[in-house]
């Protein structure tokens, strides 16, 4: 009798399981080898801006070279990092510190399967890692980072939550991060200080069809950073996440970057109702949610977006053009 033919491909691809998992392990050293190669590139010369040192191995952009960037010229309180709004860790800011510099790190995702995708993969019992699948609100999310024994000094804190970013941050007093790493809205502007209002529950595809209504503006994150002992010094070219150190460690690249600015996004990522790509651009974009209620975060002020002020500085529009 003939096996149906799905039954004769799953064999197959048990079969081959051992020869896919050791050409897995082979790309992923050769990419670690590249990612080494080009961190031990930086020359002591000024950047032009933080995205200058952008190369990516794990990370979604270029931030596993910000981060090396940043970490050979800072002192550095602790070789450990937590990072949340990882879904399955395979695309990371945060695994390149992991593998590279054999880093401790704590892990979260709303993913409830998270801690048994990285406990079946070879990173569970080769890195001191700590998966922990909750849905994070600023209500939990210190007690998460105690419970698993990260409080105190890390090195790095990674948030990218497409949601609640702005809200979260201000909520963690649990730990003092060397660097920070926040997602920003980037169609919400740069001249703004506005986020979404909190809402515990909040998921970026409910809240609205087209995934384009999360987070915060650059200009509010710049703000809240300023209020926990932070100064910004940039963001990736795309346009998507925001860098800060620790105001004390600051004077230590300031002479470095002769540019601190975050730059807009190109990204097109707008959904239909349906769920479909849409590749909305531009200032399409921001019509797609102006009716949507943002805060300003210095007034208190909550309005809909069409009505929050001027959003983008000239330099965003030359970008833009």
């Amino acid at each position: 009798m003939i096996r149906p033919l799905r039954t004769v491909l799953n064999h197959l691809k048990s079969a081959a399981q051992p020869e896919i998992n050791e050409l897995q392990s082979i790309i992923e050293r050769q990419l670690v080898l590249l990612g080494q190669h080009s961190s031990r590139s930086f020359g002591s010369e000024r950047l032009r801006h933080i995205s200058d040192a952008e190369f990516r191995v794990f990370s979604q952009w270029g931030e596993d070279g910000i981060l090396e960037w940043l970490i050979q010229r800072i002192p550095i309180s602790s070789r450990r990092f937590v990072e949340f709004g990882v879904e399955d860790y395979r695309e990371a800011n945060t695994r390149f510190l992991l593998v590279n510099r054999n880093w401790r790190g704590m892990i979260m995702d709303g993913n409830p399967a998270l801690a048994d995708n990285i406990h079946s993969r070879p990173m569970g019992w080769r890195y001191d890692l700590t998966p922990v699948s909750a849905f994070i609100d600023r209500d939990n999310i210190n007690s998460l980072i105690r419970n698993a024994g990260f409080s105190g000094d890390v090195g790095v804190l990674s948030i990218d939550i497409d949601g609640n970013d702005y809200w979260i941050w201000e909520a963690i007093d649990c730990v003092n991060a060397d660097i920070v790493v926040c997602e920003y809205n980037a169609v919400f502007g740069d001249l703004q200080p506005i986020t979404i209002p909190y809402r515990q529950n909040f998921f970026r595809t409910t809240a609205h069809y087209s995934n384009l209504y999360f987070g915060s503006s650059i200009a509010a994150l710049i703000l809240l950073a300023k209020g926990k002992g932070y100064e910004f010094v940039g963001s990736n070219r795309a346009g998507s996440n925001a860098f800060f150190v620790r105001t004390e460690l600051f004077e230590r690249i300031h002479p470095l970057l002769e540019h601190r600015s975050a730059f807009p996004s190109f990204c097109r990522e707008s959904r239909s109702p349906d769920g479909k790509l849409t590749f909305l651009s531009g200032f399409e974009r921001l019509k797609a949610i102006e009716e949507i209620p943002v805060l300003n975060v210095q007034t208190g002020i909550e309005t809909e977006i069409r009505n929050a002020g001027r959003l983008y500085s000239a330099e965003w529009l030359h970008e833009m053009s």
